[in-house]
């Protein structure tokens, strides 16, 4: 299974003895990329399967926080792509993942893919600023790691699309990473990791950002590595200071509130408006 991982990386328990401390320390919250992770002819095989994401049976979300597109579930991968996310849910990849992580619960990975799989944002799209659901809705896990592999050949600066991670307070930007091919960034996800790709993308109009997302869970977490102090099944946007509208945090304050509580029939209504 490790003839998908460049030969750089194919030790994983070396790799995370050498990474564990980096990953353990970054700020503004745990997280780690690195470049050519995977074989590059076979990461291009999974490239070449990137799936039509705007057919009715995949997701769009369009509302003022997310202008993007994913699949729904496994249905739309084929060959390569489950050889790949397949390896990336096994039991060598999920130690490595424990080890560098120091998460002391065993990780589980998510077959449902909810939230995850092939992501496709196109020019003018974004996702604002946010911090994970913490749920697993169907297996009621607990979320601990994201794990994104871009997907993106040839990706110039000024295209813009790159992944931010954001302070607590939402001030500044502690680090943004392009969403380069063959680029694998993973971080851990708790009440203090918000992130996301919060300015619209400047690409041509023939091009997008395209990645694959993995979740990964625990049942139950400790404190010892990071805390949670909610439950929440939806995802919790946040509005930049200085950057986004007063009406954006209006509106983010509305959702949030909403999501605690109404239901989702009614949650989803109020994410359909339009903040023009």
């Amino acid at each position: 299974m490790a003839q998908f991982i460049s030969p750089k990386y194919a030790n994983l328990r070396e790799l995370a003895q050498e990474c564990k401390a980096e990953y353990q320390s970054a700020r503004p919250f745990p997280y780690i990329y690195f470049d050519n992770f995977f074989d590059p002819e076979f990461l291009s095989s999974v490239l070449d399967e990137f799936p039509d994401l705007e057919k009715k049976k995949e997701i769009h979300y369009s509302n003022p926080n997310e202008e993007k597109l994913a699949t729904r579930g496994e249905y739309s991968f084929q060959e390569n792509t489950r050889k790949l996310v397949h390896y990336l849910n096994s039991q060598p990849f999920l130690e490595f993942l424990n080890e560098m992580t120091g998460i002391k619960e065993t990780l589980v990975p998510d077959p449902y893919f909810e939230g995850g799989g092939f992501h496709q944002i196109k020019p003018g799209g974004f996702l604002k600023v946010h911090v994970d659901f913490h749920k697993h809705r169907k297996m009621n896990l607990d979320r601990r790691l994201n794990l994104l592999i871009y997907l993106n050949k040839d990706w110039k600066e000024e295209y813009g699309g790159h992944f931010e991670l954001w302070k607590t307070d939402m001030s500044e930007c502690g680090a943004r990473i392009a969403p380069l091919f063959n680029r694998v960034a993973l971080f851990s996800t708790t009440d203090l990791s918000y992130h996301g790709h919060p300015d619209k993308l400047t690409c041509p109009p023939d091009r997008s950002r395209k990645s694959l997302a993995l979740y990964y869970y625990s049942n139950g977490r400790s404190d010892s590595v990071d805390t949670v102090t909610g439950k929440r099944i939806t995802t919790t946007f946040a509005s930049r200071k200085g950057q986004d509208s007063p009406r954006m945090k209006v509106y983010n304050n509305a959702v949030n509130l909403a999501n605690d509580l109404l239901p989702p029939i009614v949650v989803r209504t109020i994410k359909k408006f339009r903040n023009t």
